[in-house]
């Protein structure tokens, strides 16, 4: 039987990285779904197409060819086949991924895309809906959230390191929109699964997370 991992929460969770670790130690891909609607996001900033224009927005990414592939320093995102890896961790990206994110079309589009990949090989995700939405059936499903102030300060210190001027005040306003656009939004908005477990990384070391969500996986399996 195939092995699916899902693992959704709200940004700044540490949802893509704590992803990659326990990944590697079970041996199987990850897929950070939400590097996908990133592309979209940053290839309309590029071409100067509103974000809130929903048709302009569902036109591209019928007509947009994104890919991913898996290195040794982790996923890769392509868009026409240009590596924009690099360019889609920006708060503006973000907030406008988040955007197209929200429209039905586009989140059709992205999930059958998806379930393909994860159809194909033993495959962990990480997401928005990946437990509710993509792998409804998935063998192990996990909520990893923490407060708004943590998830902020992680954020902070992350643009720091990159030469961000934003304040952490600042940094804390984005992620409390980025909650309510998620939350909200009327196509798949972000929620725990009814059978996912949560984990709150708060109070909890990186690795103290992973082997939390490890002892999960380890508990499905043997169902």
């Amino acid at each position: 039987m195939r092995l699916n991992i899902g693992i959704d929460g709200p940004v700044g969770a540490g949802k893509s990285t704590v992803a990659d670790a326990v990944a590697a130690k079970l041996g199987i891909l990850h897929l950070d779904t939400g590097a996908m609607y990133r592309a979209l996001g940053l290839t309309a900033l590029r071409q100067n197409i509103d974000v809130q224009d929903e048709q302009a927005i569902v036109d591209l990414c019928g007509r947009l060819k994104i890919s991913v592939s898996h290195e040794a320093d982790g996923q890769h995102t392509f868009v026409e086949g240009e590596d924009v890896t690099g360019l889609i961790r920006t708060q503006e990206v973000g907030m406008a991924a988040s955007t197209v994110s929200r429209y039905a079309e586009v989140r059709k589009a992205m999930v059958r895309l998806q379930q393909k990949l994860a159809s194909e090989t033993d495959m962990l995700l990480d997401g928005r809906d990946i437990c509710t939405t993509v792998l409804p059936n998935a063998t192990a499903k996990i909520y990893l959230t923490a407060s708004a102030e943590e998830r902020a300060r992680r954020r902070f210190l992350e643009l720091q390191k990159k030469g961000s001027e934003e304040s952490f005040e600042q940094v804390l306003r984005e992620v409390i929109k980025r909650d309510e656009q998620d939350m909200n939004r009327p196509v798949e908005p972000l929620r725990q699964a009814p059978d996912a477990v949560l984990v709150d990384s708060t109070n909890l070391s990186f690795d103290e997370v992973v082997d939390a969500i490890l002892a999960i996986v380890e508990e499905k399996r043997r169902g």
